[in-house]
């Protein structure tokens, strides 16, 4: 981690929860880019992100971390290079009540692969509640077999409580002498 300024992107596709997310464990009232939604989205929800979301963290030695929650639309796609340019991790919210959420993970997987080069990704399922598999388990199996073992967590993205153990153990990948 940097000492002062520290950046995480939230990222998955349309309804997974990253605006709800960052709203539960922002210090500050967070700042959103949404629009009624108009095409295939207007079946899951009113309205969508077209730019980004926007909250802040203030941790105990003074430091902040910038949530930044990208749009879930693959036709806005050019704001997640824009948003992940300098950030320290990201963390995938994968819907699990969507028809095919293994599917939605290995293409958020591709589409930040450059970004995870040098920067962690944990993961968090949300709605379980609605659709209990595939289970975490199976997730970890997935991701094993692609080479990778990140945190998995199901999550109530409401909850600030569940996102806060997502970018704890964010911030515990990165550096693992953190105090709690």
């Amino acid at each position: 981690m940097r000492k002062l300024d520290n950046k995480i992107i939230f990222t998955g596709p349309v309804g997974a929860g990253k605006t709800t997310a960052i709203g539960a464990i922002s210090d500050i009232p967070p700042v959103t880019t949404d629009a009624n939604a108009s095409d295939m989205t207007l079946n899951r929800k009113g309205y969508t992100t077209v730019a980004m979301d926007y909250g802040l963290l203030h941790l105990d030695d003074g430091s902040k971390v910038h949530l930044y929650g990208t749009p879930g639309q693959e036709r806005f796609d050019f704001m997640w290079e824009i948003l992940s340019n300098g950030a320290i991790g990201l963390i995938l919210l994968l819907d699990n009540s969507r028809q095919n959420p293994e599917k939605d993970m290995e293409f958020f997987l591709d589409a930040f692969k450059d970004m995870l080069k040098g920067a962690p990704v944990v993961i968090g399922v949300t709605k379980t509640d609605l659709k209990p598999t595939p289970t975490a388990g199976t997730y970890a199996r997935m991701l094993e077999k692609m080479g990778m073992r990140p945190p998995i967590f199901e999550i109530d993205g409401r909850s600030r409580e569940d996102v806060k153990n997502l970018v704890m153990a964010m911030l515990f990948s990165i550096d693992p002498g953190l105090e709690g």
